[in-house]
């Protein structure tokens, strides 16, 4: 045991990164049985829930108009970027946990633990506010015969509380968490006839708007708007009147307008990242995975496209209704009726938007409790190899939240969450792929495979560690003309770098934000603020570039490196800067909850800190705390030694 004091021995807590270099495909006790097709499915439906036949109206309206499509296309780019990340850490770690697991094996514990905290809340809040939505529409089938019942009979007159409670809500929670834990395979056939459904109802909404649209819709001049503004106003003929419908065209309200309803149309693109916790569950993750994100966004962008097209030529983007759209659009050129097949596509878009959210929940609670960092019951699985207990768990405190709360004031907090996973995977690949020796090794299949693997793995430490040799002393020169190969203090650099880099992505989204009053009024110190932290994230994004890169390929990688992830880090952090102070100070109260039981339950029993006990250079003081998993304890007889003695560097250096 080497001497370290308690503050060293907490702050290596906290940074000590997951192993997953001793765990193979073999080693999951889910049952794999998904296919491609499956996780198309599953991102399709869980993505393009019921905001395509309502936010398409609304952005147009209010925002866009007839530019929507473009502002799609803008909301679509930026979804990919973090696709992409999402997509090579699914080849690269095919395991349960989505960013969870991404965080914990390239940064560490703690960033883990948030992220899977707040994917935790995101997940809750979505499944919550979903399934009321369902209600209401079912409702408003009926004629609101439900809601008038039981606003008679149960209402409830209590601040944050739900104005009545929702029962159908939660039958229909409680019904598909019974479907969930009786199996993936039953659950995804049910997701894929849904969301086979809603593409059809959406495909029917694209033919008919190309039908009966009119393409003068997307060119209506600006001297009609100024009167009609007259007229619905009541302006005086005399009155220089100025439209309040923008000044036509296909973008009347200028780019700007565009851009601000892209920036609400990303949201619409979020939930894809549901594929990337079936890690465990699918017949060939590596591949699977990254096809799964990038054809589901890819599909998702195209329904949003048509749909929106369909739209705008249909009906003038000015009396587009903001809640009905489409019923609305189709009584507009004559074709009342299909308001039926639209509410049908609705209630199934709905389906597979609830059944999205309930999916990837308990494999979250299942892969942090098999982690140790939270309780433990959570990661039993049924004999159908399914996660039963973080599912039913899931299942209950989500019936809860939809049966009693007001979550119209809680949904922005689902857009913290996500938007937080967003960037730490992106960070992560910046991270990872300037790492000189990864801490994960690929699933093995054979030993021959393992064995050629291990030598690969050598070959390469020791042409870091050459390179280290040479490379003694950090200087400019270093930074800008490094070494071939990575070494650990090229590493060093981009970690440093890339932290660098969200700490100007902070500033540059709190500037643009809070600032624009100041920067459009050309103040000195504001233009000045601004150009230096343009400059400064240009230079950095350069000397990251500069620094090699590891050349362990798997089958996907994301191009553009480093520049496709870091403007993802910046459209998130963007974003999550958007959201207001009451979301914030909301978010900071789950927080508190999520570190209380991490320091008091989960540092102590992480199975990490376990595996960290009998090393050398080990400070921990957890020992004997709890038994080690038995999931994580897997024999390898042949190939144990070599595993330890390449990844000894990276377990040294934790907890």
């Amino acid at each position: 045991m080497l001497p370290c004091g308690p503050a060293l021995t907490f702050v290596r807590c906290l940074v000590r990164k997951k192993n997953v270099g001793s765990e193979s495909l073999e080693d999951s006790k889910l049952c794999r049985c998904l296919s491609t097709v499956d996780l198309i499915a599953l991102g399709v439906g869980s993505t393009l829930g019921a905001g395509v036949y309502v936010l398409a109206g609304e952005v147009a309206k209010s925002d866009s108009g007839p530019s929507i499509v473009v502002s799609f296309l803008i909301a679509a780019l930026a979804s990919v970027m973090a696709g992409l990340c999402y997509a090579e850490f699914g080849a690269r770690v095919p395991k349960t946990g989505s960013a969870y697991l991404y965080t914990y094996v390239t940064v560490g514990e703690l960033w883990a633990f948030i992220t899977g905290w707040n994917l935790i809340l995101s997940y809750i809040i979505g499944t919550s506010s979903v399934a009321r939505a369902w209600s209401g529409t079912f409702d408003e089938l009926l004629g609101k015969q439900i809601g008038h019942f039981f606003r008679t009979y149960f209402k409830m007159n209590y601040s944050g509380l739900a104005e009545y409670p929702d029962f159908f809500a939660v039958f229909l929670i409680l019904l598909l968490s019974g479907l969930l834990s009786f199996g993936v395979k039953e659950s995804a056939w049910v997701n894929k006839i849904f969301t086979a459904i809603n593409i059809l109802v959406l495909l029917f909404v694209m033919i008919s708007g190309f039908v009966k649209g009119d393409a003068d819709n997307w060119k209506i001049s600006e001297e009609y708007l100024i009167n009609l503004t007259a007229i619905t106003e009541n302006f005086s003929p005399y009155e220089n009147v100025t439209s309040i419908y923008g000044s036509g065209g296909f973008m009347p309200y200028g780019f700007t307008g565009t851009l601000a309803g892209a920036a609400t149309c990303f949201y619409a693109f979020v939930g894809f990242d549901c594929i990337a916790t079936t890690g465990e569950e699918v017949k060939n993750p590596q591949k699977a995975i990254p096809i799964g994100i990038v054809v589901s966004l890819l599909v998702c962008f195209m329904a949003y496209f048509g749909v929106s097209a369909a739209l705008t030529l249909m009906m003038p983007y000015y009396i587009l209704d903001e809640k009905s759209p489409l019923p609305v659009a189709f009584a507009y050129v004559g074709w009342g009726p299909a308001k039926y097949v639209v509410a049908v596509g609705s209630l199934c878009a709905l389906s597979t938007s609830l059944l999205g959210s309930m999916f990837p929940l308990p494999r979250i609670l299942f892969a942090m409790a098999r982690d140790g960092l939270l309780f433990s019951f959570l990661a039993k699985v049924s004999k159908r190899q399914a996660p039963v207990s973080a599912t039913l768990t899931a299942g209950v405190i989500s019936a809860v939240m939809a049966f009693l709360f007001d979550l119209k004031a809680l949904v922005d907090m689902m857009s913290i969450g996500t938007l937080l996973a967003y960037s730490l995977v992106a960070t992560c690949v910046l991270i990872l792929r300037y790492q000189p020796s990864l801490t994960y090794e690929q699933p093995k299949y054979s030993p021959e495979k393992a064995a050629l693997a291990a030598s690969e793995r050598e070959s390469a430490v020791s042409e870091s560690q050459i390179n280290m040799i040479q490379e003694n002393h950090f200087s400019l020169q270093t930074l800008i003309n490094p070494s071939s190969l990575p070494t650990e203090q090229t590493a060093t650099t981009v970690n440093f770098l890339v932290g660098l880099l969200a700490f100007l992505v902070c500033g540059l989204s709190v500037l643009t934000t809070y600032g624009t009053h100041f920067i459009a009024n050309l103040e000195p110190w504001s233009i000045g603020l601004l150009a230096a932290l343009v400059v400064s994230f240009i230079l950095t994004l350069l000397l990251i570039q500069r620094q090699p890169q590891n050349q362990q390929k798997v089958a996907f990688m994301v191009p553009l490196l480093p520049f496709l992830p870091s403007f993802s880090i910046l459209v998130n952090i963007y974003l999550m800067v958007q959201l207001s102070r009451d979301t914030w100070i909301r978010f900071s109260f789950w927080m508190a909850l999520g570190f209380f039981i991490y320091f008091a339950y989960g540092i102590r029993h992480s199975i990490e800190g376990h595996r960290s006990d009998g090393d050398e250079d080990s400070c921990s003081e957890n020992s004997g705390l709890q038994e080690k998993n038995p999931v994580e304890e897997v024999d390898e007889p042949e190939n144990t030694n070599e595993s330890d003695q390449f990844l000894a560097h990276e377990r040294t250096s934790e907890c």
